[in-house]
């Protein structure tokens, strides 16, 4: 079968194996036929050679992890043969510590976890993939276009969980969310924020293209000014850009309780003359807190099915910008000015 694949830290090794192996029964009950899978920024990354790790005894990883398929057969009766599925990512440590041991692996502590093509165990981009019944998450029919999303959804979904259980600390009644960045993360925490009733508000620095409509659509306000000139306080920021400005920017700009939860992963060497002692005294003195966060659980993927179930289908839809057949791989992982979210179509 056809399998999108890379060595591992070797820049640009990526290419389309043609006879790649059928799933070993080892890595799950249920059989899965591959429909689609997002292509994101991380996995430009191990294309380019910055991290990944093939799966033990193996030269090459199997790309993908946003996947989306359609069960072939399931001698569990988890699911049923036709069910639309979506794979999780992580998969707990073997220690295990505390929190996989209780099936938060989305906060390994000892950092032995595995990443379905990431991360020691095969990605999704192949024809065919299998899943242990306790990481499949069945979808609802509606979401057979953009079921793909379900992974990143559920990484906003994680965020809002802990937004949430962290403003349980005081009589807390917010109003108002900023989210900078209107990346797919970006406009998926968005759509979360409207599904709560919240003012929302995007920012990011594109002035044409798609990114301001889908934003409007949303029915939030766009802003492409930087973070210090908003004539606002958010009572919630969901920072997803990582860029070392905008982040420290954003943790300034928090109203009093104000929660910032970060989603980005900066870079990292450059350096910012900044006022340190003045950020901390503001985050104390207005009891403020900045938490990252990265990753989801079961119960995090479940509630992502939900909402994006819930959602304006149209606007979901309108989030793909372009869908490549897997015969054409390599344009799928090249970058467009105006892409949101690139998908590889294994039914093309």
């Amino acid at each position: 079968m056809r399998a999108v694949t890379v060595s591992p830290k070797v820049p640009n090794s990526l290419q389309l194996t043609e006879d790649w192996p059928e799933p070993a029964p080892e890595e799950g009950a249920i059989l899965v036929e591959a429909l689609a899978v997002g292509v994101c920024g991380t996995d430009l990354e191990i294309i380019a050679g910055a991290y990944g790790k093939a799966p033990p005894g193996q030269e090459r990883l199997v790309l993908g992890h946003e996947a989306l398929g359609r069960v072939l057969e399931d001698p569990t009766g988890t699911l049923q043969a036709g069910d639309l599925v979506a794979g999780i990512v992580r998969h707990p440590d073997p220690v295990p510590c505390p929190n996989c041991a209780v099936d938060e692996w989305d906060m390994c502590r000892n950092g032995q976890y595995t990443e379905h093509g990431i991360k020691a165990l095969p990605g999704f981009a192949r024809d065919r993939w299998r899943v242990q019944p306790k990481f499949a998450v069945g979808l609802d029919p509606v979401l057979a276009p953009v079921g793909m999303l379900l992974e990143p959804t559920s990484v906003v979904a994680k965020a809002w969980d802990h937004i949430e259980r962290i403003g349980r600390r005081a009589e807390w009644k917010p109003q108002t969310v900023l989210v900078t960045g209107a990346g797919p993360i970006g406009l998926l925490a968005a759509l979360l924020a409207t599904q709560r009733g919240l003012s929302v508000h995007v920012l990011d620095r594109a002035t044409e293209g798609p990114k301001p409509e889908l934003v409007r659509s949303l029915g939030a306000t766009y802003h492409a000014t930087p973070v210090g000139e908003l004539e606002f306080e958010p009572d919630v920021v969901v920072e997803c850009t990582g860029a070392p400005v905008v982040v420290l920017d954003a943790m300034c700009k928090a109203a009093p309780t104000g929660i910032v939860c970060l989603t980005g992963v900066s870079s990292g060497g450059r350096t910012i003359d900044f006022d340190a002692g003045a950020l901390n005294r503001a985050l104390v003195l207005e009891n403020n807190v900045v938490f990252g966060s990265v990753n989801a659980n079961r119960r995090h993927w479940d509630l992502a099915a939900e909402a994006l179930a819930r959602a304006d289908q149209a606007w979901l839809s309108s989030l793909i910008s372009r869908r490549v057949p897997v015969g054409a791989y390599a344009e799928a992982y090249t970058p467009g000015p105006d892409d949101i979210k690139v998908v590889l179509d294994f039914t093309a």
